[in-house]
């Protein structure tokens, strides 16, 4: 497996920081949440004038053995449709990249169909779905390090581009399960409060889920980080993970949307700790159980608006918090320069 070398940001600026933010003209805290993210921005970036810069949205796409198993209420061929709807611009997630200004680039990293003849996709398949993990490994150890390479090689053409924030989505029927599972063993929560109705599953079909995930997780001889990984986890999952660790390396702004790429950011953090210095969770959903893993992470979602669309719409909504952030260390006079009596 490929080694990323990630640091921890360094925390030596911390005060100058705290006391640019304290002396804008404000009630000291007022601010909130923002200035969290404005001092998270600056310990990113190393700055005290952080900026924003051509963000990307990678938007990955692959299927999963495991939705043979009824997992799902939705079929595998959603996904090749809506990859290909998004193609048209038609897609909740292009609505919300072409509003806050993101290159969309829509990867098929292991889509169940042939869209090698559809413009606007980048082309990056390692194979058509994964295995069924009810059996196998969903990949083995060379399609493993193929997939996490996309994901890395994706930031790096973001990066050479100017861009310093990144937010990533997804597009893979049955995504959840392997979330759950990942949620279940890197958090040691009991698996079946780890699962939930994904696209829409009854009760029925949550009991049902529960099964088959349950005789997989058993089956699994998986111990080690990276083979739990590799073992239930898809390409358009593992490939955001690559992207992750690639682009904490790089220093960039990693916005972090709900419980699929949750649970990406959390198997990333498994294997590199000081990745999550890098990223914002931006959402929290109404999946079963992704407040917990949330809150195992020691991780704020900065919106909670009842989104389970996935694509990475939640990150993309939760944007204009984030510049709202950088334009308050930014722009904001302080008490000095605006000749008013600093009252705290």
């Amino acid at each position: 497996m490929r080694t990323f070398d990630i640091q921890p940001v360094d925390r030596r600026m911390v005060p100058a920081v705290q006391q640019k933010i304290d002396n804008l003209n404000k009630p000291k805290g007022s601010l909130g949440r923002l200035e969290e993210l404005a001092m998270q921005l600056c310990l990113v970036q190393q700055t005290l004038s952080p900026k924003l810069s051509r963000p990307c949205h990678l938007l990955l796409g692959g299927d999963h053995g495991i939705e043979r198993e009824g997992v799902s209420v939705s079929p595998r061929e959603v996904t090749w449709q809506q990859m290909v709807n998004f193609t048209h611009g038609g897609g909740g997630v292009n609505m919300f990249c072409r509003q806050h200004g993101f290159k969309l680039h829509i990867v098929d990293v292991g889509v169940d169909y042939d869209l090698s003849s559809v413009p606007g996709i980048i082309h990056q398949k390692i194979a058509r779905g994964t295995r069924n993990f009810r059996y196998e490994a969903a990949m083995n150890d060379d399609e493993f390090n193929r997939t996490l390479e996309v994901g890395v090689s994706l930031v790096d053409n973001c990066y050479s581009e100017g861009c310093n924030v990144v937010s990533i989505g997804e597009m893979g029927i049955a995504n959840t399960s392997p979330s759950s599972i990942w949620m279940h063993r890197f958090c040691h929560i009991p698996l079946q409060e780890c699962i939930g109705a994904g696209a829409g599953l009854d009760n029925a079909g949550i009991r049902h889920k529960y099964e088959i995930l349950s005789e997989a997780d058993a089956n699994c001889p998986a111990t080690s980080i990276a083979d739990v990984i590799r073992y239930f986890g898809g390409f358009e999952m593992v490939a955001a993970i690559g992207a992750m660790l690639r682009a904490a390396e790089l220093h960039l702004i990693i916005l972090i949307d709900g419980f699929i790429m949750t649970a990406c950011a959390l198997a990333a953090t498994q294997l590199y700790p000081a990745a999550q210095d890098y990223m914002i969770f931006t959402h929290c959903g109404d999946e079963s159980g992704h407040r917990r893993m949330l809150d195992s992470m020691g991780a704020k979602a900065l919106l909670s608006l009842g989104l389970r669309l996935g694509e990475g719409t939640g990150a993309l909504c939760a944007f204009p918090i984030v510049d709202s952030a950088c334009r308050m260390i930014n722009e904001m006079n302080n008490f000095k320069d605006a000749e008013i009596t600093k009252y705290f």
